[in-house]
């Protein structure tokens, strides 16, 4: 447990081969993508309890007896493998206050995401800790990198260690340090409560990225970690052109009824590009070389053009890969497609000018752009003057 402040901070993700394929039983591989959600957690001793996120423009402040009415709803002797209730989940929306409109509901869903989990944990060691929590993200909201799982991840590590449930893994001198793995195990399966509380029926992919950083293979619901895998560099692109999910995945079930035997195979190849990287993954580990770069930007392309094959491309997305492309760089969508996100690989014999150059062009079409780093650490815990100044910047309030 830490004195008075814990600072921790958990990873996005993006899938870097095997979108729509998983719906099929195929593999994915989904990687922890190094634009980060940090949280700071003040314990205090006045009976109140604040949170602030700033990213979605949500401040609320309780006094703890407020909540203890709740506790009935959130006994001791609950277990982290027992999903949210219907029950719980109301009651916290009737006490957070829920609003019409998209932005409300995010608000709401943030809210009541802290609650339940502060509830649950808090319940285990018998009185509601008084405390002040600020929580500032890198990631972009709604874009499919996984922001609500950084946000889970983030709440149960520093909630947990608040409580005193588990360690705090920060010692003296140390600028950043993890938990054990029993620990990271409990703060995943925290997590992943409230991303049922945010989605329904998450895959635990997101929250397993967040929790254990690298690489991860998910195939018909296991999930298990690639050993070892290099962190690459990569640009980063939001097209910011909304998209749906649930409508793109019931398009390419269509396709598939419908012509079986030509989605099939389709299907079967970004399977087996999904089994390829990861072998060319594990090999970077053990040496990197100019030909396994060559080797993912075929695949990146490959998987392109089968993911436009299968109704998932769009327009913009064509532009950022032609972008990239006319500067030496290959791209591919992430995420459900329709819009929404793309990355590109970027070698480390790149020239920093020509990825500038990539970024001015993509910018000029309206895109956000990101340089940053897949494969990154999960969930750590941090000491401040370890953190990046526009970290230290949004948690000073300036």
């Amino acid at each position: 447990m830490f004195n008075k402040t814990c600072v921790v901070s958990a990873p996005g993700k993006v899938i870097l081969h095997g979108e729509h394929a998983v719906v099929h039983g195929k593999v994915a591989v989904a990687v922890a993508l190094n634009l980060r959600t940090f949280l700071r957690m003040t314990l205090r001793n006045d009976g109140k309890i604040s949170i602030d996120l700033p990213n979605i423009r949500t401040k609320l402040c309780w006094e703890t007896s407020e909540l203890e009415p709740l506790l009935v709803a959130f006994p001791a002797d609950q277990i982290d493998s027992q999903p949210p209730s219907p029950e719980q989940v109301e009651k916290l929306k009737e006490f957070s206050g829920v609003a019409d409109g998209a932005a409300a509901a995010t608000r709401s869903q943030a809210t009541v995401a802290f609650l339940y989990l502060y509830l649950s944990i808090a319940s285990k060691c018998g009185v509601l800790p008084s405390m002040d929590i600020l929580v500032w993200s890198e990631l972009p909201t709604g874009a499919g990198l996984g922001s609500s799982a950084a946000y889970s991840v983030c709440l149960a590590g520093a909630l947990l260690s608040g409580c005193g449930v588990i360690g705090y893994p920060l010692g003296e001198g140390q600028s950043v340090a993890r938990w054990t793995e029993v620990e990271l195990g409990l703060i995943n399966r925290w997590a992943f409560r409230g991303e049922q509380v945010i989605h329904g029926n998450p895959s635990g992919v997101d929250n397993a990225v967040g929790t254990w950083g690298g690489a991860l293979r998910y195939q018909s619901g296991k999930i298990s970690s690639l050993k070892r895998v290099p962190t690459l560099r990569i640009l980063l692109t939001n097209t910011k052109v909304p998209r749906s999910t649930k409508i793109l995945v019931a398009g390419v079930k269509d396709k598939l009824l419908k012509f079986p035997a030509i989605m099939e195979p389709v299907l079967t190849s970004i399977d087996a590009i999904s089994q390829e990287c990861e072998g060319v993954l594990e090999a970077m580990a053990e040496h990197s070389s100019g030909e396994h770069y060559a080797m993912l930007e075929e695949l990146i392309d490959i998987n392109q053009h089968h993911l436009d094959a299968i109704g998932v491309g769009h327009s913009s997305l064509d532009r950022v890969c032609l972008i990239t492309a006319s500067h030496g760089l290959h791209s591919k969508l992430t995420g459900a497609g329709g819009g929404g996100c793309a990355i590109t690989l970027l070698r480390p014999d790149v020239a920093p000018s020509t990825v500038e150059a990539a970024i001015r062009d993509l910018e000029d079409c309206g895109f956000a752009c990101w340089e940053t780093d897949i494969g990154a650490l999960g969930v750590c815990a941090h000491s401040p003057p370890s953190l990046k100044a526009e970290v230290l910047k949004a948690f000073s309030g300036i």
